[in-house]
């Protein structure tokens, strides 16, 4: 018992005791301070990987958005194209059978220009033709008509003039 008299009575025992315990009574708050702030940390920490979490689905929401309008995008181009195709094979099918129509109206108009230069021709010939055999018709009663022949010839002519006229 002397060892633990001699313990007793020392007064480094009792400082080391005393500040045992004040060691363990300020260990207490402090852990629970430390504690505290660092759950503080952790839900700070845990509330920053939600929100980064929220901003990335966002992200991948906003990525797939614009994927499919990009897709639309690329549909919309492709109709467009697919239109704009088929509209210029319409004008180009309009402008062929426009111009189709076009050189028949105009080889109709040629035709038609060849018959009435013929038809002129022809009349000119046969204007040409009347003329000539008139001609020759009174060269030859000059000629060989004289007299009491001729002057009958002249009113059976006159009286048969109206009637041709006609």
């Amino acid at each position: 018992m002397d060892l633990i008299t001699q313990f007793l009575n020392d007064p480094t025992f009792w400082v080391m005791i005393a500040f045992v315990i004040f060691v363990g009574a300020l260990a207490r708050p402090i852990s629970g301070a430390i504690t505290a702030g660092l759950d503080k940390r952790a839900d700070k920490i845990r509330a920053e990987l939600e929100e980064a979490e929220k901003l990335r689905e966002e992200a991948q929401d906003l990525l797939a958005s614009y994927q499919r309008q990009q897709r639309d995008a690329v549909k919309e181009a492709e109709a467009i194209v697919e239109h704009a195709r088929e509209e210029a094979e319409r004008l180009t099918q309009q402008g062929r059978e426009r111009l189709e129509a076009a050189l028949e109206r105009r080889e109709k108009q040629a035709m038609d220009r060849i018959a009435q230069a013929e038809a002129a021709a022809l009349e000119q010939v046969q204007a040409h033709t009347v003329d000539v055999a008139i001609g020759a018709t009174r060269d030859f009663l000059a000629d060989n008509l004289k007299g009491k022949q001729a002057e009958a010839l002249i009113e059976t002519a006159i009286k048969e003039l109206p009637k041709k006229l006609h």
